[in-house]
């Protein structure tokens, strides 16, 4: 084997990365739903020939913290590595087999070079809907997963490179937008064969062996670069805890995010113990998406830019009791688990917060404002209006917070409306910042969106899976909370207003009828009197608050 050298192990990770990114455009330019082709609701990942990460495409931190979770989980459990052959696909959607939501479906496929398997690309696509009680798989009145959809054991989809299409043909039976969900299955599926032809043209440049050491030393650089900042933080326990409205179905019982942060040296702790209760409700996390949660809060509150792979991984350790909203055992529904694994982020951040004072944002909205509407139209066919939206980020020390701007958890990508007018029966009335929704201090916090469209369809179900309307994100140092969110409908029919919960199911719309959702505002760090009356007169004139 060749000698490694620098140089020519940053090749060959910038390689790696350019061939996850490579299987994200293929996805782009093939795909057909506005949830993958417009929100960018995915992420694709190189894994090396051991199940580890080793490079990944710049995508959605939340899949992408707990993809190795649900690999390591099929070879563990499931079908070990030995029985992964040239051609296979292995699928998964389980949460309670590593995967994260059953929106969420997960695809590995192994890459041989001279019968050497040299890395696992792997690809996670949200799709559209995979059935279960509402519109877009998001039931918030689900009790159980079995409720939620279509689920997906880890199994073999193809076999040296046959496809089990009938499996295929159950799974699209099962949905209620088979054209769309069809072609982004096939989009999702392509793209692994674009990641293994990348990957066996490096593997034929450097030789498994070479590659398969650069990959070590890749996560062991991340690794070091990890250490190397947690050993500037000050040694200690750090608690902090922040929390989740309802899970929609016990309206009146909050739900607790306790974190306890441990510094050693240059390892961390993170313990989730003192959190709430698993909920009846779809809000719970599995311990895999508590991970993927704690990561994101720990990459963002270190605020450096460390590849992330296996390597970054290694010096944090998390912890949380089973039968928690934060570690829930089955068959608990999840399928809103983004309202409690957003709240794990802020909980974290909050903790670094006290750790490292100065350095770290105050909340940000803190949700993946997820909703659906079931348009049922003349002919009688329908189709399903599914997004999601943002509000506004926590300011920094130095910095008012951005509006309208996606967090890193999810990190989705903004729908058109005119993409979304042309496609679908709706018509948007109404989107901009929410001016006023930023809380105020020292530095200011970002602007919550609104967003407002009308039916034009005969008829339509909707249903929603917010969060922040009645726990504000909060601010830092004397900075005030964001504003909270809001949902409401305006009946065509009365010209009457009312306002909704969070967490809505099976809410019949007629044509005509307007539904306005505004999300949070971020929260304000710093005392308001501190704020400069240059920063107050900048507001007033560009409108980011009110008069």
């Amino acid at each position: 084997m060749r000698t490694l050298d620098p140089i020519q192990v940053e090749i060959i990770r910038n390689a790696l990365v350019a061939a996850a990114e490579e299987m994200g455009v293929t996805i782009w330019r093939t795909s057909r739903s506005s949830v993958v082709r417009d929100i960018l609701d995915y992420s694709t990942c190189v894994f090396d020939a051991d199940g580890k990460p080793v490079a990944q495409s710049t995508a959605i931190p939340v899949h992408l913290n707990s993809m190795p979770a649900c690999l390591g989980e099929i070879l563990a459990n499931h079908i070990p590595i030995e029985d992964w052959h040239e051609g296979d696909i292995i699928i998964c959607n389980d949460p309670y087999a590593g995967g994260q939501h059953l929106s969420d479906i997960q695809t590995f496929k192994p890459v041989f070079l001279n019968g050497v398997r040299i890395a696992i690309a792997g690809i996670l696509v949200h799709h559209l809907d995979v059935g279960g009680g509402a519109a877009g798989s998001y039931d918030p009145s689900a009790t159980e997963i079995y409720q939620e959809g279509f689920r997906f054991p880890p199994l073999k989809l193809a076999e040296g490179g046959k496809r089990n299409e009938q499996v295929i043909k159950l799974f699209l039976r099962n949905t209620r937008e088979p054209a769309n969900v069809g072609g982004d299955f096939a989009s999702q599926l392509a793209a692994l064969d674009t990641g293994s032809a990348n990957l066996q043209r490096v593997g034929r440049r450097y030789g498994p062996e070479l590659l398969s050491a650069a990959m070590a030393r890749i996560q062991d650089q991340s690794e070091a670069a990890m250490r190397a900042m947690i050993a500037k933080i000050p040694d200690g326990t750090y608690q902090f805890e922040d929390f989740v409205d309802d899970d929609g179905i016990d309206r009146d019982i909050p739900l607790k995010v306790a974190v306890t942060l441990t510094v050693a040296g240059e390892a961390i702790t993170i313990d989730l113990a003192g959190s709430s209760p698993q909920a009846r409700g779809p809000v719970n996390c599995t311990l895999a998406m508590s991970h993927s949660g704690v990561m994101c809060g720990v990459m963002m509150a270190l605020g450096q830019e460390i590849p992330a792979n296996a390597g970054c991984y290694r010096p944090v350790t998390v912890t949380a009791p089973e039968g928690t909203v934060v570690n829930c055992l089955t068959p608990a529904p999840v399928a809103n688990r983004m309202a409690t694994g957003h709240r794990v982020v802020t909980t974290v951040m909050g903790a670094f917060h006290k750790a490292m004072p100065g350095s770290v944002p105050a909340a940000y909205y803190g949700v993946s404002y997820a909703y659906a509407l079931n348009c049922f139209l003349e002919n009688g066919t329908r189709r399903v209006y599914f997004d999601l939206e943002c509000g506004g980020w926590g300011a920094h020390p130095s910095e008012d917070g951005a509006s309208g701007f996606s967090c890193g958890l999810h990190n989705i990508s903004n729908a058109p409306v005119e993409m979304l007018e042309n496609d679908l029966p709706i018509r948007f009335e109404e989107y901009g910042l929410i001016s006023g929704s930023g809380g105020d201090g020292r530095t200011r916090g970002g602007l919550g969106l609104t967003r407002a469209f009308r039916l034009e369809a005969p008829a339509g179900v909707f249903a929603s899976n917010l969060e922040r309307f009645k726990f504000r994100p909060y601010g830092l140092e004397g900075g005030e909370p964001g504003q909270p969110g809001s949902l409401s409908i305006t009946r065509a029919a009365t010209g009457e207003t009312e306002q909704l919960p969070s967490k809505v199911s099976d809410l019949a719309v007629s044509k005509g009828d307007l539904i306005r959702l505004c999300t949070a505002g971020g929260g304000g760090y710093g005392p308001s009197s501190e704020r400069t009356e240059a920063s107050r007169a900048w507001d007033r004139a560009e409108g980011y608050v009110k008069p």
